[in-house]
């Protein structure tokens, strides 16, 4: 399995811990991932204000280069795949994707169409045969309880996300944890938005969207959550001592990255799936699990 890898800017900068879980899963599996270095921002939030056709003619680039590569173009980023499946469906359009492609020639770049993004979610449950899947399972997470942070653009708009070709995509971040052995645990804010997108606009708002999903999941007996979002988990681990203060009352739960979940239940010892870069505290939840 071989795959143009987009890893998204927060991997690469703020999260850098997803980016060496992704590496060491795709690694232990035999997925091939094909960084494309020259690749953009998807400008989710940022560009798109300002400037929506410079948004789509960056995006476009860069499902371009996987093309030219003859691979299919894989994201673990929820806002990445979300941006990225939009683009798709605006380059629906002849005259808009031509004139799009006038921007893209002077590199030699074409967007066909022919190039669909896909999160590695989806990735794991659709390219490797379930047997196969089930059978890199070495260390089964039984004793954990788990709750699935999707986030907001790995759901919706669902016409753009192949749901109804691919239905499953709609509980896939249950289907992982039920994968590693561990028991889901479902509440309101699962599918809710952390808050991340009024960080810096309305700040005590967001950490109380953030604190208001963590406390939630920890009423309802989660361990830890699992989102594949970087910028969810930026929110909910990096601002979560933030947001206890506004909601006032203590969390303390461990915020894990999908390869991270993925990695540990494969048997891959937790210092290369970076969970001693979290800020809070993974290593009660590696005691519970039985991991050393």
């Amino acid at each position: 399995m071989k795959y143009a890898f987009w890893p998204g800017c927060v991997s690469r900068g703020a999260a850098p811990e997803l980016y060496t879980a992704t590496k060491a899963v795709a690694e232990h599996i035999g997925m091939e991932l094909v960084e494309l270095e020259a690749a953009a921002c998807t400008g989710a939030g940022i560009i798109s204000d300002g400037d929506p056709y410079l948004q789509d003619v960056l995006n476009a680039r860069t499902l371009a280069m996987a093309s030219k590569l003859g691979l299919p173009l894989i994201d673990i980023c929820s806002t990445c795949i979300g941006v990225h499946s939009l683009a798709v469906e605006k380059l629906e359009n002849e005259e808009y994707r031509a004139r799009i492609n006038e921007r893209l020639a002077p590199e030699g770049l074409e967007y066909t169409g022919d190039t669909k993004p896909r999160h590695l979610l989806w990735a794991l449950f659709e390219d490797l045969e379930g047997d196969r899947l089930r059978s890199l399972i070495k260390r089964p997470l039984a004793e954990l309880k788990l709750g699935p942070f999707y986030g907001c653009y790995i759901l919706r708009p669902e016409r753009v996300l192949g749901f109804a070709e691919h239905p499953h995509r709609r509980r896939s971040l249950e289907s992982a944890i039920e994968l590693v052995g561990a028991s889901v645990v479902t509440y309101d804010g699962m599918t809710k938005c952390c808050g991340f997108p009024i960080l810096t606009t309305n700040k005590r708002n967001s950490l109380a969207m953030a604190g208001g999903h963590v406390g939630e999941a920890k009423d309802s007996g989660a361990d830890a959550l699992v989102t594949p979002c970087p910028l969810c988990h930026l929110n909910l681990d990096a601002q979560q001592y933030d947001a206890a203060r506004v909601v006032r009352r203590k969390l303390d739960l461990p915020i894990l990255h999908l390869p991270q979940l993925i990695g540990l239940a494969m048997g891959i010892e937790p210092d290369k799936l970076g969970l001693d870069g979290h800020v809070v505290n993974t290593k009660p939840l590696l005691r519970k699990a039985g991991v050393r």
